[in-house]
């Protein structure tokens, strides 16, 4: 991913073009600290004893869980990452991206362990999920509920399962931030 960097850097330079840089940006993370902390807040009462997300950038998470924690600290906020490259629960983890394990949860898992909004202070926790355990989440997300997520919402809600299984929280707030529109001809809704 670095040689990626530096090829986007030069890019932008060369053409003077605009970056979002959405891993370094200020406003990925003061979006969801300033909008969506808040509704969640407001929408769940603050009646809620944690928040699970599938990490990409870390601005959701990062500013989702600062947010929460400053109106109850008790609030626990969780990491969630593929099962096969947990890099940021696991910092001794070496793992390269694009040679390294593939997994099919997009939108995260980037195996990134400098992610600048994910804070140690935030974290009370990680939960890792499976590529199947995503994919069956999501699909269960679209027949019962009527919600078309992709896969990392499968992943947020398979985390949040696995921590009401495993009794450490009982109110649960998880994003679904994809539609799974754009996933209709992959194997997220068809085994191939």
């Amino acid at each position: 991913l670095d040689l990626v960097d530096k090829r986007t850097f030069e890019l932008v330079k060369l053409h003077d073009a605009f970056f979002a840089d959405q891993f370094m940006h200020e406003g990925n993370f003061n979006a969801h600290f300033e909008g969506t902390g808040p509704e969640i807040w407001k929408q769940t009462g603050g009646e809620l004893d944690a928040f699970v997300d599938f990490v990409g950038t870390g601005g959701s998470f990062g500013g989702i869980s600062s947010y929460l924690k400053t109106r109850n600290n008790s609030i626990k906020c969780f990491v969630v990452e593929p099962e096969c490259a947990p890099v940021l629960a696991n910092s001794t983890a070496n793992i390269d991206y694009v040679g390294g394990i593939p997994h099919k949860i997009q939108g995260g898992g980037y195996s990134r362990k400098d992610l600048r909004f994910v804070l140690d202070d935030l974290v009370d926790g990680y939960v890792t999920v499976t590529d199947q355990e995503a994919i069956d989440a999501t699909r269960i997300l679209a027949q019962k509920e009527g919600i078309l997520g992709g896969f990392s919402a499968g992943a947020n809600i398979a985390a949040a399962v696995k921590l009401l299984k495993e009794n450490k929280a009982r109110q649960i707030t998880v994003l679904v931030c994809d539609s799974g529109m754009k996933y209709m001809s992959t194997d997220l809704f068809f085994d191939r």
